[in-house]
């Protein structure tokens, strides 16, 4: 187990968003950081594809409405970040029964209207949210959040969980989503340029089999915590969907996203409010659904095909580069009834070591939860190596 020997080193195990996010936060208040990466490269799920096509693993933005977005913003870490363009808010589209439609149905109207309501832990979504707004308003809610969860049924979820996610993507204000120029790879490359700045030694190549003996924050996915922790109780639940990736000749009218209220499907053209992410005069767009228990990969990607057929006219042919993918279990944290964020793994390990990423007891939906669980954990590693508690930014 790793042990204090009265000086400030600590220990960064994986290079993603929540090791970079940590190896900064700890760097910066006086301690001496390595930091491992088992790869080449930086950036973990933050990661995405060479231009001239930029496409992440998944749906990747980020919502300014929370200390995740607080911490990097007053780091100068964010760099351009445009909101959703409003004119292409207005080309939104949403599947429901097989068609594709303009607008919230009167169902979901109804949800959004009571989104001043609390809802319980230890109640599913779908017990819960039928009572109160109707069975098919539960239905659509939990097919509208399957973006977040990867889950082709999210009302098996805790109400509480699901209520708090629908809560704030309909929300009826300006949207709190924020692209940043250059996606996700342009904030984990200013993340790991400040680290270097800091002092940090970056370590890459570098895969870590035994827990050295300073105080040391592992930021990795949970099943490789587990084996590095020797700790089978590291485990929770995460959803699966397929992608699809693809970029089109730019036409007038294509959609800007797409909400699927039967199958939890999603599409966004992402390039809309970044144009860096695709040539001049496409559009690059990143699609994903839920896999069925069971369902092998081509089916579930004739039906994700289906989808975006349906969304973006003539797409077949007007395609220049695509790509198709299954994230497995990369949906983040999913809670389901009885259980919240605090039942998660706990960041503090004891006897000097500390979780970060995406699994873990911090709150927040998937990148957040890294962001926000790498500065708690990167607070008690200093704490273990006697750094002064902090005071505010530095």
């Amino acid at each position: 187990m790793p042990e204090n020997g009265g000086n400030k080193e600590i220990t960064v195990v994986g290079g993603g968003i929540a090791g970079l996010v940590a190896a900064v936060a700890c760097a910066e208040r006086g301690a001496a950081v390595t930091l491992h990466e088992a790869h080449s490269t930086l950036g973990g799920r933050g990661r995405a594809t060479a231009p001239p096509h930029v496409a992440h693993e998944g749906p990747h933005v980020f919502y300014d409405d929370g200390p995740h977005w607080t911490w990097l913003e007053e780091r100068d870490l964010l760099g351009h970040a445009a909101r959703t363009p409003l004119l292409a808010v207005a080309t939104g589209r949403y599947r429901l029964d097989g068609r594709i439609r303009r607008g919230l149905s009167r169902d979901l109207l109804r949800l959004v209207a009571g989104r001043g309501r609390t809802a319980p832990v230890d109640v599913d979504f779908t017990t819960w949210a039928s009572a109160e707004f109707g069975a098919e308003a539960a239905r659509q809610a939990a097919s509208l959040i399957g973006v977040v969860t990867y889950l082709p049924d999210s009302g098996v979820l805790s109400a509480r969980f699901v209520w708090d996610l629908i809560r704030r993507v309909l929300a009826p204000s300006i949207p709190a989503v924020r692209y940043v120029r250059g996606g996700w790879p342009a904030v984990t490359g200013r993340l790991a340029a400040r680290a270097r700045e800091l002092g940090v030694r970056i370590e890459l190549d570098s895969r870590v089999t035994e827990l050295p003996s300073n105080p040391t924050i592992v930021a990795t996915e949970l099943a490789s915590a587990r084996l590095l922790l020797g700790d089978e109780t590291l485990h929770w639940d995460s959803g699966s969907c397929v992608l699809l990736d693809f970029a089109v000749t730019r036409r007038r009218g294509d959609p800007f996203v797409l909400f699927d209220l039967d199958e939890g499907g999603f599409a966004e053209c992402y390039s809309r409010p970044d144009r860096t992410l695709a040539p001049r005069g496409e559009a690059l767009y990143q699609a994903s659904l839920p896999i069925r228990e069971g369902e092998p990969r081509r089916d579930a990607l004739a039906r994700l095909d289906t989808l975006v057929d349906a969304l973006v006219p003539g797409r077949r042919d007007r395609t220049t580069w695509s790509r198709d993918a299954v994230a497995h279990r990369r949906a983040g944290a999913i809670d389901f009834p009885g259980r919240t964020w605090r039942d998660r793994p706990a960041v503090d390990r004891g006897d000097g070591v500390f979780l970060a990423g995406d699994m873990v007891a911090a709150p927040g939906m998937r990148g957040e939860i890294s962001i926000n669980s790498a500065t708690a954990a990167a607070d008690g590693a200093l704490a273990a190596v006697g750094a002064p508690p902090r005071t505010g930014r530095r």
